[in-house]
């Protein structure tokens, strides 16, 4: 090797090195590719994917022949920059080959192709897939020995028998996923998946018509009064029920009484002729579940009843639909629970009102373990039946009781929010004034 020039052995080092930056960006690259966007790719025909994702279908491979080729090179780069140095300084050119070539193959061969290859891996990883299949192809076999001894040290280690992480993400982290993609997804269309994710937290329970709340038809009132009651009903459904909502007869699907009305034929035998059976939903039920199951059932709308089969209110597919995409300009089931802006800032707000509902509408985060209603809630932390006038804060809200019925807050007001005094933090129900006189 002495009688080589130093410039051939120079222009050699220069080529190892870029050998080893290739290998070592690439193998960054090929690792860093998004999975789900390299199956994209893949289905679509595109070539340098489907080469990329054939190659991380066996990692294990991969990573054995990129090593081999990377240790190989730096190897021989170590062994060249120590000839060249020896000739050019003669004993002393070790320790300076030494400190040089660690100086360059860090900065130019591993740090900079890796940063590099991390801020870019598609435009790095397709290319080298193009070199890697075919050069895995010819070294298989020192590869597979190379793998067959690095599973015996595994095992030795007690880890041989551990499997590698999978592409499969958890619930939580695909919310992550979902609210980190910026720009790739809309935010209306952001909120929409992650409110699909959170259809299985939450139930029936805290999307239903109370009972005291649902609209039906009382079998036993007077015929006009019924009559009246399907001209001017604002649902397509109702249940129908005697004397009370507890005794239900079935539901009445009211558009299929249009014809007969309009001939002035409606009698109660025609009516009952309609009414089809109840379908129950058991509470608790997840609305992921209920989702399938009234899927499943041909329905839209249930009654949800406890253990012991006793209805506790109303839940319709509308409503699950409304968890994922917002609110619906069509008429709920009901139209007591309702937030009204008023010319003042102010907030007309319904007891009955959800406490989900008061989250979406004022981005508040009240906690919706516990009381479901803006009633309940203010009674749970009042411990009291308030009286009209009673004030006191909500997530720094001023609230004002407008009416109170019975053991019932019908409705409260509800102003913009206030600065919090330094050193205090308004909780719900926080403060309390007396009741007006």
């Amino acid at each position: 090797m002495s009688e080589i020039p130093l410039s051939a052995l120079g222009g050699v080092l220069f080529v190892l090195i870029l050998l080893s930056a290739f290998f070592s960006g690439s193998e960054t690259a090929l690792m860093a590719l998004n999975r789900y966007r390299l199956r994209h790719l893949a289905k679509t025909g595109h070539r340098g994917a489907i080469l990329s994702a054939r190659l991380l279908d066996r990692p294990d491979r991969l990573i054995g022949l990129i090593l081999l080729g990377n240790n190989a090179v730096n190897l021989s780069a170590s062994a060249l920059a120590t000839v060249i140095a020896l000739r050019v300084y003669g004993n002393a050119g070790i320790a300076i080959a030494t400190a040089l070539l660690v100086l360059v193959v860090l900065i130019f061969a591993e740090v900079a192709p890796k940063t590099l290859a991390a801020r870019h891996p598609e435009r790095i990883a397709f290319p080298a897939a193009f070199v890697y299949t075919p050069l895995l192809k010819v070294l298989y076999p020192l590869v597979w020995v190379v793998n067959v001894l690095g599973h015996v040290v595994l095992r030795l280690l007690g880890q041989g028998g551990v499997r590698g992480p999978t592409d499969t993400l958890e619930p939580e982290e695909l919310r992550t996923l979902v609210n980190e993609t910026g720009v790739l997804i809309p935010k209306r269309h952001q909120r929409m998946l992650v409110n699909i994710l959170d259809l299985e937290k939450i139930t029936v329970n805290d999307i239903m018509v109370p009972r005291n709340e649902i609209d039906g038809i009382d079998l036993d009132d007077d015929w006009e009064d019924i009559v009246e009651q399907i001209g001017s009903s604002a649902h397509g459904r109702i249940p129908v029920f005697r004397d009370d909502i507890g005794n239900v007869v079935g539901m009445l699907h009211l558009r299929r009484l249009v014809a007969t009305a309009l001939r002035g034929d409606l009698r109660p035998e025609t009516l009952e002729a309609h009414i089809t059976e109840p379908y129950f939903i058991p509470e608790g039920t997840s609305l992921t579940r209920q989702l399938l199951n009234f899927q499943q059932h041909k329905q839209r709308i249930g009654l949800v009843v406890d253990e012991y089969g006793d209805i506790l209110g109303l839940a319709a597919l509308e409503d699950i639909l409304e968890e994922i995409v917002g609110e619906f300009t069509t008429v709920r089931i009901t139209t007591s629970r309702d937030i009204r802006p008023q010319d003042d800032g102010t907030y007309i707000v319904d007891g009955g009102t959800q406490v989900r509902e008061l989250n979406r509408a004022f981005t508040w985060n009240l906690p919706t373990s516990g009381p479901r209603t803006l009633n309940g809630l203010i009674l749970e932390h009042l411990e009291i039946i308030p009286e009209s006038g009673t004030t006191f804060l909500l997530q720094n809200h001023p609230v004002e009781i407008l009416q109170t019925k019975g053991n019932v807050v019908k409705s409260v007001r509800i102003h913009p929010a206030v600065r919090p005094r330094p050193g205090h933090t308004a909780q719900v129900a926080e403060d309390r004034s007396e009741s007006a006189d």
